[in-house]
């Protein structure tokens, strides 16, 4: 059970840092309502696909964006078609190898502690995760 506490601080620990992003981003960018906004405003060219905000660099991909912290913690987010931000098993992986103190957690580890956190996580897509509106 040790696991899935750790696997589920990991979680949290992303979950965390994904809500400091979105606030960081809108405070540095006015015109930004919600995180997913940064890849509509990164294809107009209204911002760069790359850049720096505050102790995080971004970096604009496919359907989401790759945030790293100044320390290397990653975390990476896909946006749904709503707009909302969803993440996997291999982002939350991901994240935890990042850490300054690396947590390497197994995907059924990563699975029983995202269904333990139900309902503030919901599944949006089969093995796709956002936090509950």
């Amino acid at each position: 059970m040790e696991r899935v506490g750790a696997a589920r601080d990991l979680v949290l620990g992303y979950v965390h840092a994904l809500n400091a992003i979105d606030e960081a981003m809108r405070v540095a960018i006015p015109s930004l309502e919600r995180l997913a906004d940064v890849l509509g405003l990164a294809r107009s060219r209204r911002i760069s696909r790359s850049g720096q905000v505050g102790a995080r660099s971004y970096m604009v991909h496919g359907a989401g964006c790759c945030f790293v912290y100044d320390n290397g913690i990653e975390v990476d987010v896909d946006f749904a078609a709503d707009g909302s931000e969803v993440f996997d098993l291999w982002r939350l992986r991901r994240y935890g190898l990042s850490l300054p103190e690396s947590l390497d957690v197994t995907d059924e580890d990563l699975r029983a502690a995202v269904r333990s956190l139900q309902p503030l996580l919901a599944e949006k897509r089969p093995g796709w995760f956002s936090v509950a509106s």
